[in-house]
């Protein structure tokens, strides 16, 4: 028996038959299925290609769960297919009418393979250039539906077809394609590097600047959009966008400057070699930081105040402009912090926290200016009571949305906070001081963002840095309980911040230390040390110096045996210096106080003058000698100790060399092994006094003896 393809749909779509049934296959024999979830309801796009008349192109036919293809859709495709090329005309721009604000409509012609036959009408040289402007504009409205829409232009090589577009001597056309290329560029669902895959595209496009003021906007708009990172400014870089879109910044649309002013946003941000061009650039006689201030002024719009903000403190921060200078100080800061008032929207007072925090990150004076400039950190606390009512945003479509975005002004204010607290005491006790904001701070390090959480947890640590913090609010709060859950679970990136705010907290003041220990620190931490992340391993091994520090005996054996001397070594022989001077760091605590020394040594004595030893002799820098000489002056220090120095002739060979060294912090820690080796008071001092009398090292004590450096001197 014969199924017709109406009666299999009708079966299927009624849930009475399964996909695979032989009657499926039987009618659809080139049948693909494409199965999603909507709803949490299977769809099944199934596809069927056919031959269309004399044409003969292969159009694909979509069955929707949902969506009814209506006959006027079906309408307008068919009129792409008419042998007569003034009806071909009218029927693509009545489709350009249909689908003007009509999602649906625009989703159904999709469907129904309106794409392949645009783009094959668009890229026919025997096409009118009327028929190919109207069809570029067609693809460009259908781009503006939904994300599916563009994704589904990708897939049918929209970029390749367009661009070649742009090589027509026809300006309207031209346009026409920028316009649909804007559109899908600026889709998140369009990867960016698809602009870049032929050189000769950027050229081109750097050209074409100079057609019109449309060219100028939709270009700008790509390249701003389009511009994710080093490579990419590079590229833009090379092929000369400063020059060829400086002077849009005095162009007389407004549209066109703020493009324009978006590319060097885009292109300025932490990139110093275009921020230090920038800077030495004019137009009509004028510098671009001029014209960027002029830009800062209340009268402009919002986004071009903000947009400017943002190219002066990039170039600010990567040096071209200095800190105090009045454009920054007196400009850009008070700008920025306008932004952040509560009348402004929601996405300006995120944009404006987050530029303003990246602008101060660093500068200490910069930072406090920042918190007494209109009450700042007071009005950031607002940012965790948005939106405080429903009557405050009359617009139900904006609350609505606002709502949703709450989390971005948590996090900007985290941010600006963080930075806000990097360094100044008072600033910190004010943040600190401001409502409910310890508590604040904790409700963030769980929240379901990891942006917030991220931001949070900066937060923390900035404010960790402060020593009567730690000791006052950070235990009022036990804050430590929430860092330890965060450090569970977390992605590298929060994991490196967390850890970092661990070592503030296992300082020897911290009343945090004790109770973060008893809570299974250690194996966390030497479980950090072991991490491929560079980061996460400097702030293991540093916590755990931290920890060692004036500690008990039994914590110090304990955070050996959860480091094991493979991993100390490893640690003693990593490549980056940070890692190796935190080691070394580790070491001294631990072999402090005798007992304390005797103890390890007794029981690790080997291992650690192996070491020392290899490290010695190995090519470090001063800094890296002078902490292990400093470790054999504890070991030195110790009662049974130091005889695995004093039987080790190869280590008191290197102790002598460095008491001659041309580096005087190289000879004081020298000389520091040395008096801890012959101290009168203890026994056998005689004995080591002779043996090292012996090795010649009297006579280098005289000649430092007579040194002009008063340290070695007076040693």
């Amino acid at each position: 028996m014969k199924h017709t393809l109406a009666s299999v749909v009708r079966t299927w779509r009624e849930n009475s038959i399964p996909l695979s049934h032989p009657c499926i296959l039987e009618c659809l024999p080139s049948l693909t299925l494409d199965l999603l979830k909507r709803n949490n309801k299977s769809v099944v796009h199934k596809c069927v290609a056919y031959k269309h008349g004399p044409v003969a192109e292969k159009r694909i036919c979509f069955v929707l769960d949902s969506t009814e293809v209506t006959a006027s859709s079906r309408h307008y495709v068919d009129r792409l297919f008419d042998l007569d090329p003034q009806k071909v005309l009218q029927g693509v721009i009545d489709m350009k009418n249909a689908v003007i604000g009509n999602n649906k409509q625009k989703a159904n012609l999709i469907v129904l393979g309106a794409v392949p036959r645009l783009l094959y009408l668009l890229q026919q040289e025997s096409s009118s250039t009327e028929l190919r402007t109207e069809c570029a504009v067609v693809l460009g409205s259908l781009a503006m539906g939904t994300e599916n829409n563009v994704k589904s232009l990708l897939d049918c090589h929209i970029i390749p077809a367009l661009l070649q577009g742009l090589l027509s001597p026809d300006l309207k056309f031209i346009e026409a394609c920028l316009r649909c290329l804007r559109t899908i560029f600026i889709s998140p669902v369009t990867p960016e590097d698809l602009l870049y895959t032929d050189s000769s595209v950027i050229s081109h496009l750097m050209g074409l600047l100079s057609r019109s003021r449309y060219t100028q906007e939709y270009i700008c708009q790509i390249f701003s959009h389009c511009c994710k990172g080093p490579d990419h400014q590079t590229i833009l870089f090379n092929y000369g966008a400063v020059q060829n879109i400086a002077h849009l910044l005095v162009s007389t649309s407004n549209k066109v400057r703020m493009q324009a002013l978006k590319c060097f946003s885009v292109l300025a941000f932490e990139n110093p070699q275009v921020s230090m061009t920038l800077v030495n650039v004019s137009v009509d006689g004028e510098l671009l930081p001029q014209i960027f201030v002029k830009m800062l002024q209340r009268d402009k719009p919002i986004e071009m105040q903000l947009t400017s903000a943002k190219c002066l403190t990039s170039m600010c921060r990567a040096g071209a402009i200095r800190t105090d200078d009045p454009c920054i100080v007196l400009k850009t800061l008070p700008c920025l912090v306008r932004m952040c008032s509560k009348d402004r929207l929601l996405e300006e007072r995120v944009e404006g926290a987050e530029t303003l925090a990246y602008l101060i990150e660093t500068d200490v004076e910069l930072q406090r200016m920042a918190s007494i400039t209109d009450h700042l950190i007071v009005m950031l606390a607002d940012y965790f009571k948005y939106p405080s009512s429903v009557s405050a945003i009359a617009d139900i479509k904006r609350l609505d949305h606002d709502l949703k975005h709450a989390h971005e002004l948590r996090q900007a204010a985290f941010k600006l906070y963080a930075s806000l607290g990097a360094n100044d005491e008072d600033i910190r006790k004010k943040i600190i001081e401001t409502e409910n904001m310890m508590d604040r701070i904790v409700n963030g390090l769980s929240e379901s963002s990891i942006k917030v959480r991220l931001a949070a947890v900066r937060c923390l640590h900035s404010l960790s840095r402060s020593v009567q913090q730690l000791r006052t609010s950070f235990q009022d709060h036990a804050v430590w309980k929430p860092l330890m859950k965060v450090l569970q679970n977390a992605p590298n990136e929060i994991l490196v911040v967390a850890s970092s705010t661990l070592c503030n907290l296992l300082l020897e003041f911290s009343p945090s230390k004790e109770p973060i220990l008893e809570s299974g620190a250690i194996e966390l931490l030497c479980s950090l040390t072991q991490s491929e992340n560079l980061a996460l391993r400097v702030n293991g091994i540093w916590a755990l110096m931290n920890m060692a520090f004036q500690a008990e005996q039994k914590i110090k054996s304990d955070i050996l045996r959860g480091l094991s001397t493979e991993q100390l070594f490893q640690l003693l022989s990593d490549s980056d210096v940070n890692v190796l001077m935190k080691t070394l760091g580790l070491l001294r605590n631990l072999l402090s106080t005798r007992p304390h020394i005797d103890h390890i040594m007794s029981t690790h004595g080997k291992q650690i003058m192996q070491a020392v030893t290899l490290i010695l002799e190995g090519e470090h820098n001063i800094e890296v000698k002078e902490q292990t000489l400093c470790i054999l002056a504890n070991i030195a220090d110790g009662t049974t100790a130091k005889e695995l120095i004093m039987t080790n002739d190869d280590i008191l060979q290197k102790i002598k060399y460095y008491m001659s060294h041309s580096n005087a912090k190289l000879q004081l820690a020298a000389m520091f092994c040395i008096s801890n080796l012959i101290w009168n008071e203890e026994e056998g001092s005689q004995e080591r006094q002779d043996k090292l009398r012996d090795m010649g090292i009297v006579d280098i004590l005289h000649k430092l003896s007579q040194s002009s450096d008063p340290n070695l001197c007076d040693k």
